[in-house]
């Protein structure tokens, strides 16, 4: 297991230190995986607010009796409000630094979410390179799984992000 200076506080004089938030290109190993945690909670509020502000006014999220009647029995979590949550509980550890999100593909809904379920994310980096065109800023691909608090993925996609290289520091 190697061993990655992947610490939030950077020393900036004597017992001084500055909070750093998110990684550097380089912090990045192919084939690491990263565990966010603490998890989330799913409150009713969180499924019908989201789903309203997302215009999702499908009555299987906002509609408790309706949702009663169909084969799940009780309200579903909008795909868009667990994608949210999954996606801002995985942006400590892997984009926070980023310059931008260039995408995300192979974005699969694998269990349904309901109000009450506690989701977690993992990371796993899967690609990295240095931009061609933009010098001192990599590209970085990973694979984020969502799961509840039975350990059931729920959710899972692959997003890529450029990122800058640790500068280098002034000798």
């Amino acid at each position: 297991m190697e061993n990655k200076p992947l610490s939030i506080l950077e020393a900036i004089g004597p017992q001084r230190y500055r909070e750093s938030h998110g990684l550097y290109f380089d912090d990045f190993n192919i084939g690491d995986v990263y565990e966010h945690k603490p998890g989330r909670t799913v409150t009713e509020v969180d499924n019908i607010w989201q789903s309203l502000i997302n215009m999702n006014t499908h009555p299987l999220h906002i509609d408790n009796e309706y949702a009663k009647k169909t084969e799940f029995g009780q309200t579903l979590v909008s795909s868009l409000v667990t994608f949210s949550i999954i996606g801002g509980l995985s942006l400590a550890s892997t984009s926070a630094r980023a310059i931008a999100n260039l995408g995300w593909k192979e974005v699969k809904l694998s269990h349904p979410v309901y109000v009450g379920d506690t989701l977690y994310a993992e990371t796993t980096i899967l690609t990295k390179r240095e931009s061609n065109s933009r010098p001192g800023q990599g590209i970085v691909t990973v694979q984020t799984r969502g799961l509840n608090q039975n350990d059931i993925e729920v959710l899972c996609w692959e997003r890529s992000f450029l990122i800058p290289l640790r500068p280098c520091k002034d000798s």
